[in-house]
């Protein structure tokens, strides 16, 4: 990874640019189709940690470039490791921890304190899916469309979709996706409830995409994290434990006499809010 200004984080299969608090991350691997290679896998989680522990940015958007967001795994992350030699039990449980791996790789947009908007042009296959599914807002193209594709090449996905999916869509039509491997496009998916919204373009689409990441921008950096917290706390617990979760959110983290009273005054002021960022990640005792 290298700067190429204050505002530009160039990696081998990326850049981020970071305006107005808003960190805009595009695939740069067009002409592979984006695939997602060894480095990805490594980059990915190392920027999403570097966004949220230095506190670069309120709100990312993951975007990409050419005809197709991503066509998902690169061949290369099967081929490219070297094989040892070793007995099966040992083999087996080396192969779930790198699925496992690869999970956590794609689980960092959930778990980083800023919204993750995801910008979808052409395909977005496989492990791209799992990629969206991972993210707290989709948005895409007329012509784009999302593929379960993994039986096609005889297996069975692994890296999230199967589990966040059924969180998004009718459990039948995840299902369906699944079984048969067949495209959904734009149209489909926002009456679905993949997507929030559907653009004619990607050029208008990105700008959109922008746009609300940075309405999202100008409000508390710690409500909105809260808010996510919550929502992902909901989705995987019962109405009522997520109530005494959000309680014990409000007790520690709502102070009205700061992000409520700077609200309050901005709209009396007639000016934009001022909110204080969230605090830096550090190691313990920092």
């Amino acid at each position: 990874m290298s700067d190429q200004d204050d505002n530009t984080l160039i990696y081998k299969t990326m850049k981020v640019e970071i305006q107005n608090q808003v960190a805009h991350v595009q695939f740069t691997r067009p002409d592979e189709l984006n695939t997602m290679n060894l480095d990805f896998w490594r980059e990915l989680p190392e920027l999403m940690h570097k966004i949220n522990d230095e506190v670069l940015a309120r709100v990312v958007v993951i975007s990409s470039t050419g005809k197709h967001f991503s066509a998902g795994m690169d061949l290369s992350v099967f081929t490219g490791a070297k094989r040892k030699k070793m007995e099966l039990g040992r083999k087996h449980e080396n192969l779930r921890r790198t699925v496992q791996q690869l999970q956590a790789c794609l689980s960092v947009l959930e778990e980083v304190r800023m919204p993750v908007l995801v910008a979808v042009q052409g395909g977005c296959i496989g492990g791209a899916l799992d990629l969206a599914a991972a993210a707290d807002c989709r948005y895409s193209t007329k012509d784009a469309f999302f593929s379960i594709e993994e039986t096609k090449l005889g297996m069975t996905a692994d890296v999230g979709s199967l589990q966040r999916l059924p969180s998004l869509m009718p459990l039948g039509l995840v299902r369906e996706l699944a079984f048969t491997g067949r495209r959904m496009y734009g149209d489909e998916a926002k009456e679905t409830g993949l997507v929030n919204r559907v653009f004619d373009d990607q050029e208008s689409m990105v700008a959109g995409v922008l746009e609300i990441a940075a309405e999202i921008a100008q409000r508390s950096p710690l409500a909105v994290a809260g808010c996510k917290e919550m929502i992902n706390f909901s989705r995987d617990h019962s109405v009522d434990e997520s109530l005494k979760q959000m309680a014990l959110w409000q007790a520690g983290m709502f102070q009205p006499e700061t992000d409520m009273m700077e609200a309050f005054m901005a709209k009396t002021q007639k000016r934009d809010t001022n909110f204080a960022e969230l605090c830096p990640v550090k190691a313990p005792l920092e």
